[in-house]
Parts: C-alpha cells; sequence; structure tokens
C-alpha cells in the first residue's frame, strides 16, 4: 500500500511540474510580444488564389513576408485558408498609424525582397483587392500578437480555428450598433471563445492608393478564436442564432457574413493552450 501511495505522489508531482513548466514556457513566451502593441491601423486582406495553389502560396509567403514586415515596424498579424472556399487565402497586417502604413508599404513593395518574389506571387493570385482598412473599436479590443509559431515545439501545425463575422452597418451607425452587439459578443466568450478583436472601417483617404481597399463601408468585424475544429459547428450555430436579433435592429445594410478561418502552419493568431490573459 506505501508503495502505492508513492507512486501515486510521484505521478502527481510530476503532472504538477509538467503543468508549471508548461505555464512557465507560454508566460515567457508571451513576455517576449510585449513590444508588439498599439497597432491601430489594420489591413483585413481576403485573396483568391488560383485554383489548387493555395498551399504553395502560403508556404511561399510565410518563407519570405511576415519577418520582413516585422522587421520594419508593422506585424502580420495570422494567415488563414478559408474553411468554406477552397481558393480564399485571408491575412491580417497591422501598423502603428496611416503615416507607418505608407512608409512600410511603400519600403516592401518597392524594395528587394518584393521585386526578387513578386512574379511568382502575383501569378498565383487571381485576385487581391478584397481589403477592409480597420482600426480596433477601442484600445482594449485591438487584434493581440501571439508569440511567433515555434517551429520546434509546435512543428505539426498551427492550432485551433479563428472565427471572423462581418457585419455591413448603416452609415453613422457603428457605435450604436457595436453597443447592440456587445451582449451577443459576450454569449461567444461565455460559450468557450476567445475574443481576438472588434475592429470597424477605419474612415481615412487610403495613402497607398497602389493597394487598394474597400470603401463600400462601414463594417464591424468579430474575430474570436476556438480550440478545435469540432467546436467549429457549435458556434457556427451560436452565431446564426445570435445575429438573428441583431439583424432585426435595422442599423445593418445585409446579413452578417461568417468566415470560418484555419490558421496556416506559421500563423500567430491561433489557439494557445496555456494562453496568458
Amino acid at each position: 500500500m506505501l508503495r502505492l501511495l508513492m507512486t501515486i505522489l510521484l505521478i502527481a508531482v510530476s503532472v504538477a511540474i509538467f503543468a508549471e513548466t508548461a505555464r512557465n514556457k507560454e508566460s515567457e513566451a508571451m513576455d517576449r510580444t510585449k513590444h508588439l502593441t498599439d497597432f491601430q491601423v489594420i489591413e483585413f486582406r481576403r485573396y483568391t488564389i488560383k485554383d489548387g495553389e493555395r498551399e504553395h502560396f502560403a508556404e511561399y509567403f510565410e518563407s519570405y513576408f511576415p519577418e520582413a514586415f516585422q522587421q520594419m515596424g508593422a506585424i502580420v498579424f495570422g494567415q488563414f485558408f478559408e474553411r468554406k472556399n477552397p481558393v480564399g487565402f485571408t491575412w491580417m497586417r497591422g501598423f502603428k498609424n496611416t503615416d507607418a502604413r505608407a512608409i512600410i508599404n511603400s519600403s516592401f513593395y518597392y524594395g528587394p525582397l518584393w521585386r526578387e518574389h513578386a512574379s511568382t506571387m502575383n501569378s498565383l493570385m487571381v485576385d487581391s483587392d478584397n481589403v477592409l482598412l480597420l482600426r480596433p473599436l477601442s484600445t482594449e479590443r485591438g487584434v493581440p500578437v501571439l508569440p511567433a509559431v515555434d517551429p520546434i515545439e509546435e512543428g505539426k501545425r498551427a492550432q485551433g480555428v479563428v472565427l471572423a463575422e462581418i457585419f455591413s452597418v448603416k452609415l453613422n451607425s457603428v457605435d450604436a450598433f457595436a453597443r447592440r452587439a456587445e451582449e451577443t459578443f459576450a454569449s461567444y466568450r461565455a460559450a468557450g471563445a476567445r475574443e481576438a478583436g472588434v475592429l470597424v472601417t477605419l474612415d481615412v483617404p487610403n495613402n497607398f492608393p497602389q493597394l487598394p481597399v474597400r470603401t463600400d463601408g462601414p463594417y464591424l468585424v468579430w474575430l474570436g478564436i476556438v480550440k478545435d475544429k469540432t467546436l467549429e459547428p457549435q458556434f457556427a450555430s451560436l452565431m446564426e442564432r445570435s445575429t438573428q436579433p441583431l439583424s432585426a435592429t435595422g442599423l445593418l445594410r445585409s446579413a452578417p457574413e461568417l468566415v470560418i478561418l484555419d490558421p496556416t502552419h506559421r500563423s500567430r493568431l491561433r489557439w494557445l493552450s496555456e494562453e496568458k490573459k
């Protein structure tokens, strides 16, 4: 009996040590991104890729570009495959302010890295103009910069599913709609989704017109992360039920659009098992 108790105690201590080590590693990883904050200008970019080329496009993209933007002071929050659109590739990029957007995009797209790879990337794309220019609804509702994917510890693939719900709001009604929608967003969080941003149209002139952005706003975009694909149908059903009252407010121009996004191999925005809140 004593031997059994000692074995159980040893196992319990080992589990506790392992859990504490995992928490410490996650905390250290989050500490390393503390300086990557305050990105007030966000591009929500939805590309159409040629049939059968989406995996290739993602591999090229992840091999060359995220760190290049980070080095210049911007950030690639994450990149994804659209679940219900086999040619849909979505990614999000952040800048500190509108001036930084113009300067950094100019430096990148007229610089040596893009010049080297532009012909390859452009040959795989059908369209890259479906872009919403956004800002956080408030300071605390921006997109978090999660730690970069660890190529050793997370070698298989970034985990989780990202949900983007896009609301086309009537003119001058964004604040009113955001207030009405807060109860709905709270229900998503209560059901287990990690909110990853509430974004609204940034209504300023496009100061880098070489990259078009949509002008048919305003929009509000809610972002959330769920743990795995088995939970996604549950949330899709919850969202459909929850947004029916919002559609009845008269504050929307059309029905909300739910975009289900599977993180690509190196997407920062993903599910972290011990994410520091």
